[in-house]
């Protein structure tokens, strides 16, 4: 084997195809070069280990303490990094409601570490959201989402603005939703007041996901179904959940998976700067968080703010907790929101020639225990087994 080439071996390997006991997976430079091959050639030995691709988190605002929407490209590393060491090798950095020339001038910093390949893209969430749905979100700085104001943050990013978040009975919130379409930015339906009808008028206009189903809308009425029924029916729509234990049920999480499976289920973290971290206080934002017990709620009003979730967790969670097949689990991790970003040729699964993002768990209980990320061991590495390649 060269410097720059490795191979992993004994895993347990969750594939497109299937699950494959006893794998192999040759890793050179920063991508797989192949997957098999000679069992007894191997520089790390991952008898006992189930090896996943990395995570995708569509929705994340923060974690090391640190803030995507700081605006500060140092604290953005940290999160990241924060991030990448929990599994999720591909991130979404998620702004949250603030004045629009200050969302602008985060979004320009943030697209700078989206060009350096730290961040996949950039997600807009407020301030063109209900203010009787804002959540964690400051209500003072809310706005409709005129189209001239949404094209205005959406180009602050230079190309890197991947979703925005709107709620689409607002005015101009429809005319939003084409405009984001014809432009390639995933248009978002989330903190919205939309009844059913208008919510499948915004997914006629091109919206295809529904930020954190069930929170932050209308709960399913039984002559009233709202916005989650008609997010969750359309096959057009991938749907957002934040599998932490607080912001849903089990049962919920199950209900969705029942209504949309996993290949429209993105899982996500909705972090804020606390992931990583202990309880304490943390900002959002111009607001304060206070968290507890690992939950995050506004120091002002006590809404839930965000999570404090790793997406290694919620993967756990997903096989010991709702029962997901592993292929199931890795759908909706690592599938489902590297083919909604457009990234499927590159990220999202274990196969030759995409990047080698892996992430290695105890096949036992499913806890993480070393994170690859385009060739290079991110943490973990000291835990495996390493053997003399025979060559």
């Amino acid at each position: 084997m060269t410097a720059d080439r490795i191979a992993l071996a004994g895993a347990r390997l969750v594939l497109p195809g299937g699950v494959v006991e006893n794998g192999r997976i040759t890793v050179e430079g920063p991508r797989i070069a192949a997957l098999g091959g000679e069992p007894d050639l191997a520089d790390v030995d991952l008898t006992g280990y189930t090896v996943v691709p990395g995570f995708v988190d569509l929705h994340v605002h923060g974690g090391g303490g640190a803030s995507y929407a700081a605006g500060d490209a140092e604290q953005a590393l940290v999160a990241a990094r924060t991030h990448q060491a929990h599994g999720t090798t591909t991130t979404v950095a998620s702004t949250v409601t603030g004045e629009i020339d200050e969302v602008c001038r985060q979004a320009a910093v943030l697209s700078e570490l989206v060009e350096d390949g730290v961040l996949a893209g950039v997600h807009f969430e407020g301030p063109f959201i209900s203010p009787g749905r804002c959540g964690a979100h400051d209500p003072a700085l809310l706005r409709d989402p005129d189209p001239a104001v949404v094209r205005k943050v959406v180009d602050a990013a230079r190309g890197t603005a991947r979703m925005v978040t709107l709620a689409p009975e607002l005015p101009g919130g429809l005319e939003s939703v084409r405009m984001l379409a014809d432009l390639g930015v995933i248009a978002a339906v989330g903190h919205t007041d939309s009844d059913y009808a208008k919510t499948l008028e915004a997914i006629e206009a091109g919206a295809s996901v529904a930020t954190h189903l069930f929170n932050a809308m209308p709960a399913i009425g039984h002559r009233a179904p709202g916005p989650i029924v008609a997010l969750l029916e359309d096959e057009r729509v991938t749907v957002e959940l934040i599998n932490d234990g607080v912001h849903l049920h089990p049962s919920v999480l199950d209900l969705a998976y029942g209504t949309a499976g996993s290949g429209r289920v993105a899982l996500i973290t909705d972090a804020m700067g606390a992931a990583g971290m202990g309880d304490g206080l943390y900002p959002l934002g111009p607001l304060e968080v206070r968290v507890e017990n690992g939950v995050a709620r506004l120091v002002e009003g006590g809404s839930i703010a965000g999570s404090t979730l790793t997406l290694d967790v919620a993967f756990r969670r997903s096989v010991t907790v709702n029962g997901l097949s592993l292929g199931q689990a890795v759908e909706s991790l690592s599938t489902v929101p590297a083919r909604l970003l457009g990234l499927a040729d590159s990220v999202g699964s274990l196969e030759a020639g995409k990047y080698a993002d892996l992430v290695v768990l105890d096949s036992l209980t499913y806890d993480l225990v070393a994170v690859m990320r385009r060739g290079e061991w991110i943490t973990g590495a000291d835990r495996l087994a390493r053997t003399v390649s025979a060559v």
